[in-house]
């Protein structure tokens, strides 16, 4: 894992722009930097935290992507209530090369700091798109999970019972995976997770203990 501070460019490109206080991270704001970054692959898979994979990640990355600046699946609500192909941006298949040559990502940093967008950097992506490739949704599933379900994506979603309200489940959630959801499929994952996160809070609190006693 290689770790990339971009805190300068953030600062000098982002800081207090409109899209800031936006409904999600400004974490999300950092993938709009990809083609100012040495070292960046020309292929380069984007993910949000909030996924896990339910098959091979192979099955995502090998996707064809010349002649587009990304491949994306649409966004399960925004397909309904904005446009047919609107993406969800989650989930990118980024060809840099191509995103380079049209200066996708440099139109939308524009965007970013002039305009205060309804979803913020997803907006500016899809709106400063010249040629993107759809997926199916299997590779960007935010609302089910079948057998043939690449990518989950556990992002927020309406629910109609017990009375209509949304909720934003994340996998992190894990009872709420089981009670809600009925998922098991992700068992191994979760409870690694637990353990590790365990762990991780009793080596902080050991290291806090020894340094009050110090």
């Amino acid at each position: 894992m290689v770790k990339v501070d971009v805190t300068e460019l953030y600062e000098r490109e982002f800081a207090y722009c409109p899209n800031e206080g936006a409904y999600c991270s400004p974490y999300t704001l950092l993938r709009l930097f990809a083609d100012n970054v040495e070292g960046m692959p020309e292929k380069l898979l984007y993910l949000d935290v909030d996924i896990l994979f339910n098959r091979d990640i192979a099955l995502l990355y090998d996707i064809d992507v010349e002649g587009y600046e990304y491949a994306a699946a649409r966004d399960h609500y925004g397909k309904y209530l904005l446009n047919p192909n609107y993406i969800n941006a989650g989930v990118l298949l980024l060809n840099m090369k191509e995103i380079r040559k049209t200066g996708l990502l440099e139109k939308a940093r524009k965007l970013i700091k002039e305009k205060k967008l309804l979803f913020a950097d997803q907006s500016a992506l899809y709106r400063s798109t010249t040629r993107k490739k759809m997926l199916p949704q299997r590779f960007n599933d935010q609302k089910f999970l079948h057998k043939h379900t690449v990518v989950r994506h556990f992002s927020k979603r309406l629910f109609y019972l017990p009375y209509p309200h949304t909720d934003n489940i994340k996998q992190w959630r894990v009872s709420d995976i089981h009670r809600v959801f009925g998922y098991y499929e992700f068992d191994d994952i979760l409870y690694e997770y637990i353990y590790l996160k365990k762990k991780y809070e009793n080596e902080i609190e050991v290291k806090e203990i020894t340094n009050e006693q110090q």
